[in-house]
């Protein structure tokens, strides 16, 4: 083989290495057995390969890893997960551990940290596990019951404020996502108040400067875009003044943000509808543009909300159809806080507020709609 040969191949050799991360690994007391290798794909597992480690335990593997997009790769024995990796380009990675998942990982500063962040939470969720089962067998009115609940208080309130501290201190790495996940049992994430809303933005904020392509940093920033959003919600309804009905505040076709309280009118028809059914459309035709011609200067506004997820489809059909009314939608469809605020189970639904005041039930017909109209402004 020539120098010029010889170069180019281990120049070559060197780019396909510099495209993954290798796992060298030892299972102790396996023998001739299997390792499956996991990738984490956001919130499901995907197998990767499964393995034949040799009779002493040993295995190696080669893991395809994008630039700027670090993975998290994860190895079972039968269903039992026995080593949690957080790899990089180029990591060269030492692993050893055993059939039940004790291990230790050398070569990544990622991983380590990893095995480190998941020992933390194994280790207190041993501990609360315990103070609920002595709980458990406790009359729940007594004093020693009482202070079992004290000591699972201070338990999770310590276990919170010591992963507040770790994500703060390591903004910049990816564990902080599993933290941010973290739920003890089935139902108790730590990270449950809505002001933890703030901490999902403020670690996306610092990951996308580092990881803007990395797959758990999209799905981190749908996350904290949701919470901020429910945080939202719940801050404008401590606030509000006293009102007989939820308060909205959404987009025209201007992207003016407009208040629902806000609109000055003796008489308000809130409208909710979908521009992307041909029913409701012709509905707009058909009842609301003659009611609006007949009563708007009586004193009658319409506040319509599209929960459409096109939003250029409904403004083309808002410009179509010449609703001179306000058109409000958030572009969230189904996801959009409307539908919680006032329990919509169908479109189209209608209510009614006269001077402030909410008139009892939605209104779903067209008759029943032009006589309340025609009541309140007779």
């Amino acid at each position: 083989m020539s120098v010029l040969a010889a170069f180019s191949l281990a120049a070559g050799l060197l780019v396909s290495c510099g495209k993954s991360a290798r796992i060298n690994g030892e299972v102790e007391g396996l023998g001739k057995g299997e390792v499956i290798v996991k990738l984490l794909d956001v919130n499901t597992y995907k197998v990767l390969d499964t393995l034949e480690t040799d009779a002493s335990g040993h295995f190696s593997y080669k893991v395809p890893v994008a630039e700027g997009q670090p993975e998290f790769v994860y190895l079972f024995h039968d269903e039992t997960k026995i080593a949690s990796l957080l790899l990089d380009r180029g990591d060269r990675v030492s692993v050893k551990t055993d059939t039940v998942g004790r291990f230790t990982v050398e070569g990544s500063e990622e991983s380590e940290k990893l095995a480190s962040v998941e020992k933390d939470f194994s280790d207190f969720t041993v501990e609360f596990a315990s103070l609920a089962d002595r709980l458990a067998g406790l009359d729940a009115a007594s004093s020693e019951a009482a202070e079992v609940r004290k000591e699972m208080a201070k338990a999770y309130t310590d276990y919170y404020r010591g992963r507040v501290r770790y994500i703060l201190e390591n903004s910049h790495s990816l564990t902080v996502v599993p933290v941010l996940y973290q739920v003890v049992g089935t139902d108790l994430p730590v990270f449950a108040q809505q002001t933890d809303a703030i901490h999902f933005n403020n670690m996306c904020d610092s990951l996308e400067t580092v990881y803007p392509e990395s797959k758990y940093v999209k799905a981190l920033k749908k996350e904290a875009k949701k919470r901020s959003d429910l945080l939202s919600l719940s801050i404008r309804i401590e606030n509000a003044p006293e009102l007989s009905f939820p308060d909205l505040e959404l987009p025209d076709v201007n992207a003016r943000k407009v208040r629902l309280s806000e609109v000055d009118a003796k008489v308000v028809l809130l409208h909710f509808w979908t521009s992307s059914d041909a029913a409701q459309k012709m509905f707009n035709l058909d009842v609301l543009k003659p009611l609006y011609k007949e009563f708007h200067s009586k004193g009658l506004e319409i506040y319509q909300v599209a929960l459409d997820t096109d939003k250029a489809q409904w403004a083309r059909t808002v410009k179509d159809q010449e609703l001179g009314w306000i058109n409000v939608c958030d572009g969230l469809g189904a996801g959009s806080s409307s539908l919680v605020l006032y329990n919509l189970d169908r479109l189209p639904v209608s209510f009614v507020i006269s001077d402030g005041e909410m008139i009892d039930g939605n209104i779903a017909d067209a008759s029943s709609l032009r006589k309340a109209i025609a009541r309140l402004l007779k």
